[in-house]
């Protein structure tokens, strides 16, 4: 084109994005605003073209003047939203007044040409002129306006996204009172309008009984009409719906299917259940590697379980090598978004300096805040933390509260300990009946510790009659199960013959799993084992060797013993140890 300036008009919306983008130029908002309010203010000198140019038709100036103008408004009304967007992500810096933040001087700018627009009619404008009442962007937060001025005149003239914003408001309180049965009529009107968005809220309302009563056939149905609508969060809902057989029948490669399509939407949530779909071969084969992957994009899409499934991954070198560091990195993020598990687990490696340095008291308010927040696990460690004074004032009766909250909650570690509780009196009267019947659930629950202490209750008639079968039988389970006590015990039973015939050879096994996984007694009975031939081959050298580890680990009884061994004038340079 020869003369740039004559052939403005053709181009001053698109000459707007370019600045606003970038393209050609560098980035520049101001310009960009007042290329799209020249454009859509139809603010064009007609001197600005040659006779010439207006003899080849008035009529072709018009129409290109009128596709200018037309497309200028949705170009400043996209401009405007991802403005307010930018917004909303960085308010915690704008307050602070960091560099990040928008002047407060172009915020108003930027209102008040937006709100031109919205008088104008333009609905994009009217939509986002109500996000910034609603946050205060440009404007002081006014609720009330958001609500009266825009969303509640668009609902009426039946726009079905106004009529979504509504029953989302009504069922927030925001603008308005919180009034649950407007929420769900709101969401109809716009679901019945076609928006995928009230269409899965819909779904949502029918499956919490939220405006209506609870009805998980109608949930499913408006889940799957926005699925096939293309809704991303439906189509993860819908996963969720033939996971769990909620509304429909249960169907697992449904389930995997639903969630594929979610994940590839990038809904975050979809992304983190497809992830569990092949961490567990849920409708297809497992795959931890793929696990990871999509883990890691829900993670890095702000998915507090994508995170949180993230950290464990990490944490113990599923699908991906073991990064203690980014496990804890990963657990903290999901923790600040309130993730229960990841606080939990957040505690865990603050406990232990896992990933990061030991910070008992920093552990302990993370346990606070995930059993707060109904974590079962986390509420026997925070029992834990009472019980031992870990991070906090030793407090026997907070104790007993929490292990009690666990325990009614289903967790087995939490009906262990509060089964020691009643057993020992912590923070609570001693009763031994109420001792055996916890133990007994956390038992049948897989706890093996709990397995071991009912086992101690059969062997010793501690709140029901003395059954050896049946504590032979527990300590079984619970020496199996890897449980270091367990596995002693059950050496024990096979040393004295209780409840099951004497086997010495069995006996000296099951005290050298325990020994080895650092038990006191275990270490002295295996010394017993081979200074005296029993279940092995005598070997007083180990015998020795495996006394003094005991002694390491304090045993007076095993002192004793190693003490009358070292009389005997056996070379104590054969014992490392010693």
């Amino acid at each position: 084109m020869k003369n740039h300036k004559q052939s403005n008009f053709w181009f001053t919306s698109f000459i707007g994005l370019f600045y606003q983008l970038g393209i050609g130029c560098n980035i520049d908002r101001e310009n960009a605003t007042k290329l799209y309010l020249l454009t859509i203010n139809n603010d064009i000198e007609n001197n600005s073209f040659s006779n010439e140019d207006l003899n080849k038709g008035i009529d072709s100036f018009n129409s290109l003047k009128n596709i200018n103008i037309i497309i200028g408004k949705c170009l400043l009304s996209l401009f405007y939203n991802n403005i307010i967007i930018d917004l909303e992500d960085s308010g915690s810096e704008k307050d602070s007044g960091s560099e990040k933040g928008v002047d407060k001087n172009n915020d108003q700018k930027e209102f008040t040409n937006l709100l031109k627009l919205a008088k104008n009619g333009d609905s994009e404008a009217q939509y986002n002129l109500a996000i910034c009442y609603m946050d205060g962007i440009g404007t002081q937060k006014d609720e009330n306006k958001a609500y009266k001025w825009l969303y509640l005149k668009l609902a009426i003239e039946n726009d079905s996204i106004a009529q979504n914003y509504l029953g989302h408001y009504y069922q927030n309180g925001k603008g308005m009172n919180k009034d649950e049965k407007k929420a769900f009529e709101w969401y109809l009107k716009s679901a019945e309008n076609g928006n995928t968005l009230a269409q899965n809220n819909l779904g949502y309302c029918y499956e919490n009984g939220i405006g209506i009563d609870k009805n998980k056939s109608q949930a499913f149905e408006w889940y799957l009409i926005s699925a096939e609508n293309g809704n991303g969060l439906a189509q993860n809902n819908l996963g969720v719906c033939y996971q769990n057989g909620k509304g429909t029948d249960k169907d697992d490669v449904k389930t995997f299917e639903c969630y594929l399509k979610s994940a590839i939407a990038k809904c975050p949530e979809g992304q983190c259940n497809l992830g569990y779909c092949y961490s567990k071969g849920i409708g297809t084969e497992k795959n931890k590697t793929k696990a990871f992957e999509w883990y890691t994009k829900s993670a890095n899409a702000g998915c507090a379980k994508g995170q949180y499934n993230l950290g464990y991954y990490c944490a113990n070198g599923i699908g991906t090598t073991k990064n203690e560091l980014k496990a804890f990195e990963w657990y903290l993020k999901s923790a600040k978004s309130d993730d229960a598990n990841a606080q939990n687990s957040l505690g865990d490696c603050l406990q232990n300096g896992i990933g990061t340095n030991k910070d008992v008291k920093k552990a302990f308010e993370w346990y606070l805040k995930s059993a707060k927040n109904g974590n079962a696990i986390a509420q026997n460690n925070l029992g834990n933390c009472y019980q031992n004074g870990i991070g906090t004032d030793k407090d026997e009766k907070k104790a007993y509260e929490w292990y009690l909250k666990s325990a009614i909650a289903g967790c087995a570690k939490g009906q262990c300990s509060l089964g020691y509780c009643y057993s020992n009196a912590v923070g609570t009267g001693k009763n031994e009946m109420k001792a055996f019947g916890w133990y007994l659930k956390s038992a049948k629950n897989g706890s093996k510790m709990a397995q071991n202490n009912l086992g101690d209750c059969y062997k010793n008639g501690i709140g029901t009659k003395i059954d050896e079968v049946n504590a032979f039988k527990w300590y079984l389970k619970s020496a199996v199960a890897g449980c270091g006590l367990g596995q002693y015990n059950l050496g024990y039973c096979y040393s004295n013959g209780i409840g099951t015939e004497k086997n010495e050879v069995k006996a000296f096994k099951w005290y050298l799993k325990s020994a080895m996984n650092g038990n006191l007694m275990a270490q002295n009975s295996l010394g017993d084992c081979y200074a005296n031939g029993i279940g092995t081959e005598k070997d007083e050298a180990k015998a020795l060797e495996w006394y003094s580890k005991s002694v390491e680990n304090k045993s007076t009884i095993t002192k004793n013993k190693l003490d009358y061994q070292n009389t005997k004038g056996l070379d104590a340079s054969c014992c490392s140890v010693c």
